[in-house]
């Protein structure tokens, strides 16, 4: 990352001991230089042209029943407080949350049944959704930009990886979120706005100028100068272009939506087509003091609610992913574009004595489209409450390999560890029921 923010005074969401987070492991002992066994097999034997993604990464974790898998036959005190509706695609329900999505769903496809059986804390799940492991005492794992920046490179002096607005801050424990590029070193680090600096607020930025300025800030931090050969490399003309929001038409701006989660998302369609790789969309910095996903109705630091799904959170993701859709599919971008919405774990069904719903590792939805990705398409089914994977679980890791094979990469290729051991890519297989091509057909 292009800032490093330290995370003092941390506190437990779920109210959890330290020993529960022992196995989450640690930050990396330092970047080193490595090299694949044989980067031809990277791309050659997955027989897919090299494409780019946008990851939504729903901090917080949404609830799987009031958004993408909702239980309308469950008790009343497990299915929550929304309708559902039809979906483009007959038999499939959404969350009333969703109109706009539940009209594009042909093009969408949900897996319904990811889980893990790691420790429900936020940071664990943004590691494994974000690299497909956890972190080790002794390494830290790369997010899927840093190894595309890593294998690819940068397209016409465009960084390859970028996390807009900024990094995830402080989620409950000072480790890894899984958003940098761990071992493979600082090279591969993705380039971001700081935050914490005038005009990276892109729901209120009304000056293109002030947006550069935020950015050059970021870049001279990192640098501890200004200037530069890498300097100028990354303010380019392709760059800067990229970065000029208010070049856009108001009415395309409204579309996305008046609010940093929204601009982002449109940052990042901006941001691929000027060449960058992949680029990673926080709806949101932290979990704390603000409305999330992370509905535990404490009160205090943790009070989002459902009923914040109702006003807030529903309305954002549904206009700003129905208005990303239309916009790379108008401008010939979908199909090469791999979109993968997705949030760190799911909510407990039964509600809490608040109406609130607290961490839940046991199943969540992700949702996927563009880049190969087969629309219309549902994966896995949860029991009648929701709890757990009644048909195809789906883990962490195979949502790592679906990634990566989508974005031309094979899976199964090894990366070589500080240590001069390797893993694979991803410790899986792709969801091949997502790709019209066949694992047969891969040849992987």
């Amino acid at each position: 990352m292009l800032i490093l923010e330290s995370q003092q005074g941390v506190r437990f969401c779920d109210g959890m001991t330290r020993r529960d987070f022992l196995k989450i492991g640690g930050l990396s002992a330092g970047a080193v230089s490595l090299t694949l066994s044989d980067l031809a097999q990277l791309s050659g034997q997955a027989g897919q042209s090299v494409k780019s993604c946008i990851v939504l990464f729903l901090v917080g974790g949404p609830s799987h029943l009031d958004t993408f898998d909702p239980k309308p036959q469950a008790p009343a005190e497990v299915r929550g407080p929304f309708r559902t509706i039809a979906t483009r695609v007959p038999g499939v329900h959404v969350s009333e949350l969703f109109p706009q999505l539940a009209a594009r769903m042909d093009k969408l496809a949900l897996v319904r049944t990811v889980y893990h059986r790691e420790a429900a804390v936020h940071e664990a799940g943004h590691q494994l959704m974000q690299t497909g492991r956890l972190c080790r005492l002794d390494c830290e794992f790369p997010h899927y930009g840093a190894v595309l920046s890593y294998c690819y490179g940068q397209k016409h002096g465009v960084p390859a990886f970028a996390v807009v607005p900024g990094p995830i801050g402080n989620t409950g424990i000072s480790v890894s979120h899984g958003q940098g590029a761990g071992f493979l070193g600082s090279a591969n680090e993705p380039i971001h706005l700081s935050p914490q600096l005038p005009g990276a607020d892109l729901g209120r930025l009304d000056n293109e100028a002030a947006l550069l300025t935020a950015y050059d800030l970021a870049r001279q931090q990192h640098e501890g100068r200004s200037g530069g050969a890498r300097h100028a490399s990354l303010l380019s003309p392709t760059v800067r272009r990229a970065l000029k929001l208010e070049s856009e038409s108001p009415s395309l701006r409204q579309r996305y939506g008046q609010h940093t989660f929204g601009q982002s998302c449109l940052l990042a369609r901006r941001l691929v087509e000027a060449g960058v790789r992949l680029v990673t969309v926080n709806m949101f910095e932290t979990v704390y003091d603000t409305v999330t996903w992370d509905c535990h109705a404490d009160g205090g630091s943790l009070a989002s609610t459902l009923e914040d799904y109702r006003r807030v959170l529903g309305p954002m993701l549904d206009e700003a992913l129905s208005a990303l859709l239309d916009d790379l599919e108008r401008r010939g971008l979908l199909a090469s574009t791999l979109v993968v919405a997705m949030g760190e774990f799911g909510r407990t069904p039964l509600l809490n004595p608040r109406g609130g719903r607290d961490h839940h590792t046991g199943a969540w939805s992700v949702v996927l489209a563009g880049g190969g990705i087969r629309g219309g398409v549902v994966v896995g089914r949860t029991d009648a409450w929701g709890m757990y994977p009644e048909d195809r679980p789906v883990s962490p890791a195979e949502i790592a390999a679906t990634i990566y094979y989508a974005l031309g990469l094979n899976p199964h290729a090894r990366l070589t560890l500080p240590d001069g051991t390797s893993v694979p890519l991803a410790d899986a297989e792709p969801i091949w029921e997502l790709f019209a091509q066949t694992r047969s057909d891969a040849n992987l």
